[in-house]
């Protein structure tokens, strides 16, 4: 895209706005129209390159870039691939249903888990042995707890599921 017919008309507005008040005015706009063609032309590019940036983020499968080429900048768009269906995750072995048969298990575990297993189930008022079946059945389905890492209930850094961080990055950006 040539930028120089936008710029020649910038420069005789420029002019047509100067003519009423004489020749000196008339000379002064010509000098004027002149240095301003460069932060014009800058103007123009950074226009295209805001509208591009734009469009891409409306445009599901292709993005635009702008690319000079000497003094001419010219609009490329680039198609993606799109990106692949991820395959099914395969089903979790369901847990059996509760007989309602139940054993009882020796479970080792560092003091300290377990001081903050005992602080959790109590702010949750459940007793311990309730919050440990109810974590080993989410750990067993597959299911996320359902609360924030730090908030009562939530695993602590070092134990399966514990300590989580989102592991999304979402925001903006703009060249």
């Amino acid at each position: 895209m040539d930028l120089t017919p936008y710029l020649e008309t910038l420069r005789a507005d420029l002019a047509a706005a100067a003519a009423p008040a004489g020749p000196e005015t008339i000379r002064a706009a010509e000098l004027l129209g002149h240095s301003l063609e460069a932060s014009a032309r800058l103007a123009l590019l950074e226009a295209l390159s805001d509208a591009a940036a734009e469009i891409t983020t409306r445009l599901p499968e292709a993005s635009v870039e702008v690319r000079l080429r000497g003094r001419d900048a010219d609009l490329v768009v680039n198609h993606r691939a799109p990106e692949p269906p991820e395959p099914p995750a395969p089903p979790a072995a369901p847990v059996p249903p509760d007989s309602g048969d139940l054993t009882r298990l020796t479970l080792r575990m560092p003091e300290s888990l377990k001081t903050h297993v005992e602080q959790t189930a109590a702010a949750e008022g459940i007793s311990v042995n309730a919050w440990l079946v109810r974590a080993v059945t989410m750990a067993v389905n597959n299911v996320p707890p359902p609360f924030p890492p730090g908030a009562p209930g939530a695993f602590p850094p070092g134990v399966p599921g514990g300590g989580r961080t989102p592991k999304r990055v979402t925001g903006f950006f703009q060249a």
